[in-house]
């Protein structure tokens, strides 16, 4: 009789703890969740009573307040780094449900040289300044990308890809903001001076203005023309997150010498050099370019990108280190903790 207990007993205690441990991981995601959503309507809120503002600054802002009165926990801190890890990235994914290889075409070949040019001279003046001020270099991508490409949007799909820094996301989501309300004030007035015609203004403010609600908020006080425009031409600017962030990738793993070296044999692997969010992201885009998503569905889906990119925002405010953010002022960019493109990024920023 001990022989036969000997055989089937030591299966069973080995199969019940593994299904016993997921259980309390998925009830430890509930209360930080919990917050990070309501925090995420509370911001919604208030973005569509302010389209200035929008929900994504919004619920940024709230978190970090909230973080400044009291500090989250140790029982929300796995469902707040869960938002500003996989809800950020699906946030991404369907970010490419708005998006269409083909409006390219629509745009017309005129606009390319301007919204490509104006990245590029982004991107090098975010280098080069930010090189001068002393900023640390993901902090200067994100504020490159952000002003270059589609303010939150784009700062939401490049800091999972580089592993950039929560306090750094934060920053760089504000500093756009700031130059969004800028934009939204001055550029109508600007057009008007110089005399643009609605398509000239519908370019001009799809290519300068970052976040898809400031674009509209622009345009739409210019003239319903400009703002038709300007947001295809936003849509066709926001097509840039894909060679950008494969750029990126590529360079991540070019650099991460330490996983390289224990490799036995190099070779490329395009999930590893490619994250899996942004092959989801392409993926979504091309089937919105065949056509297979209604077109009466893209509202809702926007509607839902914009606001899970609402939920990871709420996060990463509520882990945001403020004195840190402090710490970093303009011209002490330097203090800031560096998650470079060679260290091991936060466990909330990975990529896998």
């Amino acid at each position: 009789m001990s022989e036969d207990l000997d055989c089937p007993v030591p299966a069973r205690p080995e199969a019940e703890p593994a299904r016993a441990s997921s259980r309390p991981a998925v009830a430890s995601l509930v209360p930080g969740l919990a917050l990070v959503l309501a925090l995420a309507v509370a911001g919604t809120a208030v973005g569509k009573a302010f389209p200035l503002v929008g929900g994504p600054v919004t619920g940024i802002v709230l978190g970090v307040l909230l973080a400044v009165l009291k500090r989250p926990g140790a029982r929300l801190r796995p469902g707040i780094g869960f938002a500003s890890k996989r809800i950020l990235q699906a946030s991404v994914v369907l970010l490419g449900s708005q998006l269409s290889l083909t409006q390219i075409v629509h745009v017309g070949a005129g606009s390319l040289p301007v919204m490509i040019g104006s990245l590029a001279v982004c991107l090098t003046a975010a280098y080069g300044i930010g090189r001068l001020l002393g900023i640390v270099g993901d902090l200067r991508t994100l504020i490159g990308v952000g002003t270059g490409v589609c303010g939150a949007s784009a700062i939401a799909a490049t800091a999972p890809v580089i592993g950039a820094a929560g306090v750094e996301v934060a920053y760089a989501v504000s500093t756009i903001f700031l130059f969004n309300v800028a934009a939204v004030l001055t550029f109508p007035l600007l057009g008007h001076l110089l005399g643009m015609s609605q398509h000239s203004f519908g370019l001009f403010a799809g290519t300068a203005v970052n976040d898809t609600s400031s674009v509209v908020a622009a345009a739409t006080s210019y003239g319903r023309t400009a703002a038709d425009y300007a947001v295809v031409v936003k849509l066709t600017r926001s097509l840039m997150i894909i060679p950008i962030c494969l750029g990126l990738a590529w360079l991540v793993r070019r650099r991460d010498r330490a996983e390289a070296e224990t490799t036995a044999r190099p070779r490329l692997r395009v999930v590893k050099l490619v994250p899996v969010f942004l092959i989801g992201f392409l993926l979504m885009t091309t089937v919105n370019s065949l056509g297979f998503i209604p077109a009466a569905a893209h509202h809702g889906l926007g509607e839902l990108s914009v606001f899970l990119i609402t939920v990871a925002l709420s996060a990463t405010g509520l882990s945001t280190d403020l004195a840190a953010l402090r710490r970093t002022g303009p011209a002490r960019s330097s203090s800031v903790p560096v998650y470079g493109w060679w260290s091991r990024p936060p466990a909330s920023f990975s990529n896998s």
